[in-house]
């Protein structure tokens, strides 16, 4: 009894909370600190269980299906703007009392978190962002979809049965409209509001985005600082986990441990692999 139960913990098991109307999981593993992942776009929970994995090796790890991605319920017309993802998580983080919480988004859930840290401050703590996209970047949606062709080649063929599956819950319609809605979306000017401590993780394979993104990224947000994972790909949550995990909870940790002293100086520096 005593195995199954430890079993059980380690394999995590899914929430559902009513925000907004709509029945909104989160796959929850660990314990710890709260840390909340947030996925790309037409992503779900099920796609980030490597890196949550090794997360909740030292944190409560809550794996959030926006509405309308994954287990989540959705409507036919929303979400349809990166605003209404960011005032849904809002909702959701205070719904489960998780307000205060660290953040890890990737790829759109990066520019989702930057979003939300700029108008709900209060809601956050600390900030990892993994190959973010959309900020300052604003691309037309066929090239968006050009890059992410050219790096699904070099993405681990596991991670496509499962994106298949997510893309096909999130509807062709809905990742249509939020990727029309992020050639619009400018996050950009609201990165010098955000006072929360941010990570920014990139890879140095990835064909999403730029080098330059990050690096901007990084210049406009007050206390921030960047590493890049060497044989990095966009996916960095499953090609690299265990790296992506190290980097993220040691970040967490030094924020959390040296709020009154120069953190960014003892996080491990330089370029990393696995």
């Amino acid at each position: 009894m005593k195995a199954n139960s430890t079993a059980h913990r380690e394999a995590g098991h899914s929430e559902f909370t009513r925000v907004g109307g709509l029945w909104t999981h989160a796959w929850v593993r660990g314990q710890g600190r709260p840390l909340v992942v947030v996925p790309g776009l037409g992503c779900a929970s099920w796609m980030y269980q490597r890196v949550s994995r090794e997360l909740a090796q030292e944190r409560r790890v809550y794996v959030y299906d926006p509405p309308g991605h994954g287990w989540s319920q959705g409507e036919r017309h929303l979400p349809r703007r990166i605003e209404e993802l960011t005032d849904h998580l809002a909702a959701w983080l205070q719904a489960v009392g998780l307000s205060q919480a660290a953040l890890f988004g990737h790829s759109l859930g990066g520019e989702v978190i930057l979003d939300l840290a700029a108008r709900y401050p209060q809601l956050v703590s600390a900030l990892v962002a993994c190959a973010p996209t959309g900020v300052p970047d604003n691309p037309h949606i066929t090239v968006q979809l050009l890059r992410l062709l050219r790096d699904l080649p070099r993405e681990r063929p596991g991670l496509l049965t499962l994106g298949f599956s997510a893309y096909s819950s999130c509807g062709v319609r809905r990742m249509y409209a939020l990727a029309r809605d992020q050639e619009k979306h400018h996050t950009q000017p609201l990165l010098g509001r955000i006072r929360a401590p941010t990570l920014l993780l990139e890879g140095n394979r990835d064909l999403v985005i730029h080098a330059w993104t990050i690096e901007t990224i990084e210049r406009g947000i007050p206390d921030a600082l960047s590493r890049t994972i060497h044989g990095g790909t966009h996916a960095l949550t499953d090609s690299h986990p265990r790296t992506v995990a190290r980097l993220t909870l040691d970040f967490l940790k030094l924020t959390e441990e040296n709020r009154d002293t120069d953190w960014a100086n003892k996080l491990i520096s330089g370029e990393t692999e696995q």
